[in-house]
Order: structure tokens, then C-alpha cells, then sequence
């Protein structure tokens, strides 16, 4: 496997096997003489809309506060210990999702987007831990962060923000731009900024058990079948008419237990609950769609890609789009694979693929999942 500058010129293989949830990595100039794509304005713009979440954590006065937008109006980048947070920007910036896709040596599954700090001197969130991975690329201006492998992760009580309530730093580093440092779960760190700065944070996704429990059984409860009705024909007088029998509560667990779940079920669970996208997200539809054979035609033409706020999966024969699920087979689930992997379609294979599937294709497009390639791309 190739080596990439990315994680300081090890291999995939090597980063998985010796750092991933085990240890950070400082890695100089990850992108070698990186230029932010997103510039502050853009940024604060961003922050203004009502589809993207976004924070103000600040620091005034000894006081941490945090607020949620949209914001009209930030404070002064000159004001010192500010930090605007805006997550997934990846959702709704081109440069943005491709860079988070130089890190699709990690599976989709697990990626889930790329949040921008914008600080001003001294801005930060505080010494804090993170319950999944973290890359952080320094993308403007210089941050210092401290980080320890503490296993003490008490938080302050009554704050906005989780902070640790004892934070002892055992490892201190400055970030340049281009710059990144990963971090494994629970790792204890805290990034200030020296003068004004961004940073891109790389998340990733860790569902606790408890919330992928109760998900699956509200899945489940679709596909229960358990025929008849509670009877008890064999039924006696009793002495306490409040008291639960233990007659009545083994029949019902014998019923309940009749209640079965597949590797199948699983497999279909955790493609739609892996894809479903977040809450806040809406799909962006074409406001004069083309006609299903106007389209097909572009997109034999042109090529499709997955909008940004996409998220698309497969398993076996089945694909997993934006939280819905169906089963292909032969040259369409070539096509959808290759299009789950790469998130674009050459439109020369589109030839190839079955009426149901350009069908799929185009209420896709209509509904904003698709688009259809940049024309000379």
C-alpha cells in the first residue's frame, strides 16, 4: 500500500495499526504548502444560514459561554478568546468535501464530516475530550495545543461547555498550516489559538451501543410478526385479582421470544441508520428539473456525482442511499458500487445500466441526490 504524505509518509496499514485508537501522531506539513479553501467571510456566511449548525464559544471575562446559530453578527476578530464552530461544511462546500475525501482511506461508515474553528487570539473550547478519532489540520494562523493521555476525565459541573476539571498537558506542540495532528478517543487536549487562526477538524463517527440499540428495535418493530391473540381458555378463579399471574407472563414470553433478527437485518439496519443524514439537512432540488429523458440524455452526456449532503453505502446486494435501502444485482450494482466509492458516474456507463435503475437515477436528481456532472469535467 502506498505511502502518503498525509499521515507523514507512512502507509494506510501502518497508521491503522499502530496510532488508530491507540496514540497520536503529529504529522508536519500533512498538505504540504496548504491554502485554506475557505476564507473567513465565506465562512461567517455560512455560519448566517439556518440549515448549518453552527456555535460561538467564548471566553470573556474569566465567563465561558456558548451560543447557537445563526449568527448575524460575531464579535470583533480583535476581541480576544472567541472561536465560531461550524459543523459539516463539507455539506455545503466543494473544496471542502474533497478534502475530507483524502481521507477515504477510512470507511465512509465511519467519516462523518469536517467542522471549521475560526478563533481569534486566544480562542479555544477549553481542555476537553472527544468520544471518536480526530485529525486536526491547521489551516491559517498558528494554534498550541496540549494534549495528555490522562485517564482522569472528570468535567466541571454547571458549565455550557464539557471541560476537564483537571487538565495536565504531557505533550505540547504549535501548528503551522498544514500542520495536522490525530488524536484517538478520550485523548485529552486543548487548542489555543495564537493570533487569529482556523483549524479543520476531521470527525469521526462513534455510535454509542445504548443509541444503536434502541434504533434496531425501532427498526424491528416494522418487521414483527407474531400472529393470534393473548387467550386463556384454561383459566382458574384466583384469591388476588391485582396480582399478575405467572401463567399469563410465560405465555407472553414465549410469544415474545418467537421474535427473531437475521445477520440480514443487521446488515439492513446499520446501511440505513449509517446513511440517513443528519437532522438539519435538506436536499437542495433542481429548480427547473429536467424531464426524465432530458435527463437521462445529460446524463449520458455528462456524468453524474452525489451532492455533498449524499451519504451512500453497500453491502452485498444491497445499496443504501439517504437512509432507504433496495437490492441490485449484475451491471447496476457494478454502477452503484462504483458510484458509492468514487461518488461519480461516468456517463458512457449509464448505457449499460437497467431501466429501473435510470428510473432510480432520475428521482434521485429530482429529489437532490444526484446532480449531474459539470459539463467538460
Amino acid at each position: 500500500m502506498k505511502k502518503l504524505t498525509l499521515l507523514g509518509n507512512i502507509t494506510p496499514t501502518e497508521f491503522l495499526r499502530d496510532y488508530w485508537h491507540k496514540k497520536p501522531l503529529l504529522i508536519r506539513q500533512a498538505i504540504p504548502n496548504f491554502k485554506a479553501p475557505i476564507e473567513a467571510a465565506e465562512l461567517i456566511g455560512l455560519a448566517a444560514q439556518e440549515e448549518v449548525e453552527s456555535r460561538l464559544v467564548s471566553h470573556f471575562k474569566q465567563q465561558w459561554k456558548m451560543e447557537n446559530g445563526p449568527f448575524t453578527a460575531l464579535p470583533d476578530i480583535k476581541k480576544k478568546e472567541w472561536s465560531l464552530l461550524v459543523q459539516g461544511v463539507n455539506l455545503h462546500h466543494q473544496a471542502a468535501d474533497a478534502l475530507l475525501r483524502q481521507f477515504n482511506f477510512l470507511p465512509d461508515a465511519r467519516l462523518d464530516d469536517l467542522m471549521i474553528s475560526y478563533a481569534s487570539e486566544g480562542g479555544g473550547v477549553g481542555p476537553h475530550f472527544d468520544s471518536y478519532d480526530v485529525f486536526l489540520l491547521q489551516a491559517h494562523g498558528q494554534r498550541r495545543w496540549k494534549i495528555s493521555a490522562q485517564k482522569n476525565l472528570d468535567l466541571i459541573d454547571g458549565m455550557p461547555l464539557k471541560i476537564l476539571s483537571n487538565f495536565t498537558p504531557e505533550q505540547e506542540f504549535v501548528l503551522e498550516p498544514g500542520d495536522m495532528l490525530y488524536l484517538p478517543p478520550q485523548y485529552a487536549h486543548d487548542g489555543i489559538a495564537l493570533g487569529p487562526c482556523m483549524t479543520y477538524s476531521i470527525g469521526f463517527r462513534a455510535p454509542a451501543y445504548q443509541e444503536l440499540g434502541e434504533a434496531f428495535l425501532q427498526f424491528m418493530s416494522d418487521s414483527i410478526d407474531l400472529p393470534g391473540r393473548y387467550a386463556d381458555p384454561d383459566l382458574k378463579p384466583g384469591k388476588h385479582p391485582a396480582e399478575l399471574s405467572k401463567e399469563m407472563l410465560e405465555k407472553v414470553a414465549q410469544e415474545i421470544r418467537k421474535v427473531e433478527f437475521t445477520s440480514e437485518d443487521i446488515t439492513v439496519f446499520m446501511g440505513e441508520y449509517l446513511s440517513t443524514p443528519k437532522h438539519s439537512v435538506f436536499f437542495d432540488q433542481p429548480k427547473k428539473p429536467l424531464t426524465p429523458v432530458r435527463f437521462l440524455i445529460a446524463a449520458k452526456q455528462r456524468g453524474i456525482q452525489l451532492a455533498l449532503k449524499s451519504r451512500m453505502l453497500y453491502r452485498g446486494k444491497n445499496i443504501f442511499m439517504n437512509g432507504e435501502s433496495f437490492g441490485v444485482s449484475g451491471v447496476d450494482k457494478t454502477l452503484l458500487t462504483q458510484l458509492a466509492d468514487t461518488r461519480s458516474l461516468d456517463g458512457a456507463l449509464l448505457a449499460t445500466a437497467s431501466i429501473d435503475m435510470q428510473e432510480t437515477l432520475c428521482l434521485w436528481y429530482e429529489d437532490g441526490w444526484i446532480n449531474l456532472q459539470s459539463p467538460g469535467r
